[in-house]
């Protein structure tokens, strides 16, 4: 019951972590509608990493059923704000490169930490 209660706990800090840090921190010219895809999107990529899936733009597309696009424009802020690292990999088929994401290592420091903690604006 401890481990179902914790990951119960994890699942509302991080989900309190995602509103602040995007609501709370609006980027200039950035919509209201563009910050809640970005909430949804990082419950969907954090669900994807609990679960130890690979957070690239393909399962990404395949889980949400959003064009590529669509998934870009709500990645690249989440890149933007220091939350998600990208790096490129080889493609499933070991031929070209995919983009795949991880969350930045501060991120769950941040949340070790209580997510009052914030990182210095620039």
């Amino acid at each position: 019951m401890a481990s179902t209660l914790n990951a119960q706990w994890q699942n509302q800090l991080f989900s309190a972590f995602a509103l602040q840090e995007v609501l709370d921190n609006p980027v200039e010219g950035e919509t209201p509608q563009s910050r809640l895809k970005q909430i949804g999107m990082m419950t969907v990529l954090y669900m994807m990493h609990q679960s130890h899936e690979k957070l690239t733009l393909s399962n990404i597309i395949e889980i949400t059923g959003l064009t590529r696009n669509g998934v870009k424009e709500s990645i690249e802020p989440l890149v933007a704000r220091g939350i998600l690292r990208e790096t490129r990999v080889k493609n499933s088929m070991g031929r070209g490169t995919a983009r795949q994401f991880e969350f930045c290592p501060e991120v769950f420091e941040r949340l070790k930490l209580g997510i009052h903690q914030r990182k210095p604006q620039t």
